[in-house]
């Protein structure tokens, strides 16, 4: 299957990563140097239920057919 070489949304650790990325916005103390959001990203990594990660995993087939469908190089997800 041809794969879009620009399509993050086709690419599981994009989504983790925008996951993670929320979850470190939400915190109420903001991160003040690049050692506190580097151990932030680990805690939140520590905490990311493995489901989720397997649950995006699983979306796979469902958002590469979407991208087929639409011709395109990305989807709305």
């Amino acid at each position: 299957m041809a794969w879009p070489a620009r399509s993050p949304d086709l690419n599981p650790i994009e989504q983790v990563w925008v996951m993670l990325g929320r979850r470190i916005a939400g915190r109420s103390v903001p991160l003040g140097t690049l050692h506190e959001l580097q151990q932030a990203l680990l805690q939140e990594w520590a905490l990311l239920p493995q489901q989720v990660i397997n649950d995006t995993i699983a979306s796979m087939t469902r958002r590469c057919q979407a991208c087929i469908s639409a011709r395109e190089y990305h989807t709305r997800y």
